[in-house]
């Protein structure tokens, strides 16, 4: 029973050297046709982006339909491209990658407090991790697992491949991520996701949004520089990641407020990314999915 679907990770695996043999320009425009797919059949996940997009930057529908189709397309180009990752290496990551700001992160690892890198679901994180990698950055991700094992077993994999070590969020694994960042890596936390009742309601565009408290947990307890940075994809199809300068937990000796403070600042980073750059979002995530409990 256990290896029931171990099929889909074989299949996904063929798929994956068949994309590592094909040129990029061939796998944008293949990309592109799978995201209009994916925009015609996926009503569901359509309609709540349109809904939410709709609502969060008061969109007509025409203005919201335009963002969220080419949403869909950049996500199946997307798609493929984490197919084609056991293709990257040092020598190629700058045909598809540029890095702005890479001082911010260098100069705040030199403070030998490790990093607390913030991000979100801009773009393609998994070619982000990646590049970061290869550029010798010293990676740690908190993943939160795919509901399908296979489709998480293959993607740790191809995270491994870069020396990037994984840690699974809501487990125990969390001590050892802890022991990453005492030893002066990065550690990257994808800050967009719901929390649930375990996280603290921070407004994010404009609405109430359970918001883990995770990333400012551990910017206080090991003193660790926060360095915020995302990735967009240029016109030409390629990707641009741009780093941010630092920001710092502020001890004020209210231990409650200074964390909400600080998950506030670091939502407000992640909502200003999500406003310059709304077609790389995902929009049809279940962001605001916990209600805001009535007293």
């Amino acid at each position: 029973m256990a290896n029931k679907w171990q099929w889909q990770y074989h299949m996904w695996k063929l798929a994956g050297r068949f994309v590592c043999l094909l040129p990029h320009s061939i796998i944008l425009s293949a990309g592109g046709m799978l995201g209009r797919l994916y925009y015609r059949v996926a009503v569901k996940q359509r309609r709540r982006a349109l809904e939410q997009i709709q609502e969060r930057l008061d969109l007509s529908l025409a203005e919201a339909e335009k963002i969220i189709r080419k949403s869909f397309i950049k996500l199946g180009q997307t798609f493929l491209e984490v197919l084609q990752m056991p293709a990257l290496n040092k020598e190629n990551i700058k045909q598809y990658i540029t890095l702005e700001n890479r001082h911010y992160l260098a100069d705040a690892l030199a403070e030998q407090k490790g990093v607390v890198f913030l991000t979100g679901h801009l773009g393609n994180w998994e070619w982000f991790g990646a590049a970061l990698a290869l550029d010798g950055f010293p990676v740690a991700d908190i993943v939160k697992r795919q509901p399908n094992d296979q489709h998480t077993r293959i993607l740790n994999e191809q995270r491994q491949l870069f020396g990037i070590e994984i840690f699974a969020s809501g487990t125990n694994e969390i001590f050892g991520a802890a022991k990453a960042l005492k030893k002066g890596k990065m550690l990257a936390f994808f800050a967009d996701q719901d929390a649930g009742y375990d996280g603290v309601f921070v407004d994010f565009l404009g609405k109430p949004a359970a918001t883990p408290l995770g990333p400012a947990m551990f910017a206080r307890k090991f003193k660790s520089p926060v360095v915020p940075g995302f990735i967009g994809r240029k016109p030409d199809g390629t990707h641009r990641i741009i780093l941010q300068p630092p920001i710092y937990y502020e001890d004020t000796g209210d231990p409650d407020a200074d964390l909400y403070k600080l998950t506030e600042r670091m939502t407000k980073i992640i909502e200003t990314a999500v406003r310059e750059y709304p077609d790389e979002w995902v929009w049809f995530k279940k962001r605001w999915n916990t209600e805001v409990k009535s007293s």
